[in-house]
């Protein structure tokens, strides 16, 4: 006569995430055939599971089951650090490496089927760890294991007294900060070429725009940073009007790496109780030697946004947003965060946060000499060379410093634009840089700079100089003009236009409308149509002669300028 087998099932549930089940097989019962659940008590919000050696009474036929007191999942045994890695990392290291039969997303299953022709390009390691948020990996929403550990971890070597893994880049986490101190109505104070992350923030929040203007270099052909003057007569102007600021939004550095003067600008807006918020999303290394600025933070921002796979060292869409001093409220940046972020964040890219941060945290101050090293070198070097320009801080002498991380070249003295200048380097000596501009190019300097790289671009750009030099070709092949920014118009907060109907007419035809998309011609990289301003003549007759000399336009639903999308307003 057959015995049947009872299978007495206890699930361990953690109530903010009804998802971590734990399946613990306690023992046998003959004569029976019934399934019992046994409640337990909950995991605490997902640090502690542990996990006993793997089971070994496995049928091989499907189903076939036997319980066994050797597999038992215990709730009381936190995740420990292993081999001194960073907690998070540490984490999912272990995670990863249990002996577990996984019914749980993403669907290649730990790797097991993940698609042959990525994993012949990087293997199955980075599926391995591609894992989803399971109780001992913490929660991003509800961090109480791990990831507060690390975040913790990060606020202390960045010197803020919070700090968000961000897992959208700095777009989320610049959305995130300007809806938690601007509500609908509200002015935010903000450079007109702020990324079009602040845009969007201003359709989210509802906030209302007062542009500043930035400083404008025309030699180069370059958007400066914003000045405590300008950033002082915004907020008068607004308190002329018996209005206030709900936050002022700067960007610093540029991605030229100019930089404003933060603490000055702090100052005023703490004079005012006006919240400072500081796009720093290339500036992750600053405070971090003696030869770079400070950052945002030690000049007294309240909240700063850093893209810390910039210059520093994690994955591409990794970020962190830090808060100082207690002018903004957390609870809502948390609440703007949740509603922004998504509820499935990747592991890797948060546990390449937690790398970077202890990356910088072993040799933060000697960890940039070599970059630094390398950048001046190739900044002496090319001064040396006639028909060459190097950016340097007495360009924009009204702004404190420059990162010494970028290093932009000019080449309309040889009569090339930068995009000439950029295609004959790649062509010829495959150097590839970070920023192609009409007169210059952008390259960026960061721990992983090597001299033979550094050996090739100065070859490259030496060559360059010898066999245009001597072409002679008049330096007014590269166009100079100036963007109408002194007749803008706004009829529509940027919220409004964006929920406005819509339609297409030519460019020509746009005139006197209202811009229903944003236009950003770069260079200079400063819009001209941003949603809900009038468009003008001058406008429309600067897009079509930048489009016609070169200059890549973002924004547009036509990047070729034959149509413009505008605002039905009755």
């Amino acid at each position: 006569m057959m015995m049947s087998t009872t299978l007495s099932v206890s699930f361990s549930c953690n109530p903010q995430n009804p998802k971590s089940l734990c399946f613990l097989p306690l023992q046998d019962f003959p004569n029976t055939s019934t399934l019992r659940v046994l409640p337990t008590l909950p995991l605490r919000c997902s640090q502690e599971r542990s996990l006993a050696p793997p089971p070994t009474g496995l049928d091989e036929n499907i189903g076939g089951l036997s319980a066994s007191n050797d597999c038992v999942l215990s709730g009381n045994t936190p995740v420990l650090r292993q081999n001194g890695l960073p907690p998070l990392v540490s984490a999912l290291k272990a995670s990863a490496e249990q002996n577990v039969a996984s019914f749980h997303f993403p669907g290649h299953n730990r790797g097991r089927a993940a698609p042959a022709s990525l994993t012949r390009l990087i293997g199955t390691r980075p599926y391995l760890h591609d894992l989803p948020e399971l109780p001992e990996l913490d929660n991003l929403f509800c961090p109480q294991g791990p990831i507060l550990e690390a975040q913790i971890e990060a606020a202390k070597l960045f010197g803020s007294s919070h700090t968000w893994f961000l897992v959208g880049g700095t777009t989320c986490g610049i959305q995130a900060a300007i809806m938690a101190t601007c509500s609908p109505g509200e002015f935010l104070i903000l450079p007109r070429n702020s990324h079009i992350s602040a845009i969007s923030a201003m359709v989210l929040s509802g906030a209302v725009p007062k542009y500043i203007v930035p400083d404008y270099e025309n030699d180069w052909d370059i958007a400066g940073g914003v000045t405590p003057l300008q950033v002082l007569k915004a907020i008068q102007g607004l308190e002329m009007e018996g209005k206030k600021a709900g936050a002022v939004f700067i960007t610093s550095p540029t991605y030229h790496g100019i930089c404003s003067d933060v603490s000055r600008i702090s100052e005023l807006c703490h004079s005012r109780k006006i919240p400072l918020i500081v796009d720093e999303a290339h500036g992750a290394h600053f405070g971090f030697h003696s030869e770079l600025p400070n950052s945002a933070l030690q000049q007294g921002a309240d909240l700063t946004v850093q893209s810390t796979h910039k210059v520093l060292c994690s994955l591409t869409q990794s970020s962190m947003l830090h808060m100082s001093r207690n002018i903004v409220d957390k609870e809502k940046i948390d609440r703007c965060l949740q509603t922004l972020q998504t509820t499935s964040p990747s592991y890797l890219l948060l546990a390449s946060l937690d790398a970077a941060r202890a990356q910088l945290s072993e040799r933060r101050d000697v960890v940039f000499n070599q970059a630094i090293a390398l950048a001046y070198e190739a900044k002496y070097t090319l001064k040396q060379i006639a028909g060459i320009s190097v950016l340097e801080n007495s360009s924009f002498s009204s702004f404190p410093a420059i990162d010494p991380l970028r290093l932009t070249v000019g080449f309309w003295k040889l009569g090339l634009s930068g995009y000439e200048a950029d295609e004959i380097l790649y062509r010829d000596y495959g150097v590839i840089c970070e920023l192609v501009g009409n007169k210059s190019i952008t390259y960026a300097f960061n721990l992983g700079t090597c001299r033979d790289h550094v050996q090739r671009l100065l070859l490259g750009i030496k060559h360059l100089a010898a066999t245009y030099s001597s072409i002679q070709q008049p330096e007014e092949k590269v166009c100079d003009v100036h963007a109408p920014f002194d007749d803008i118009i706004m009829s529509l907060i940027p919220r409004d236009a964006f929920f406005a109907s819509k339609r297409k007419v030519t460019i020509r035809e746009s005139i006197g409308e209202v811009s229903g998309e944003l236009v950003c011609p770069y260079p200079p990289g400063i819009p001209v149509l941003i949603p809900g301003e009038v468009i003008t003549e001058r406008a429309v007759d600067y897009l079509l002669h930048v489009r016609s000399k070169g200059a890549d336009i973002s924004g547009a639903s036509d990047p070729l300028l034959s149509s413009v999308v505008v605002c039905n307003i009755k």
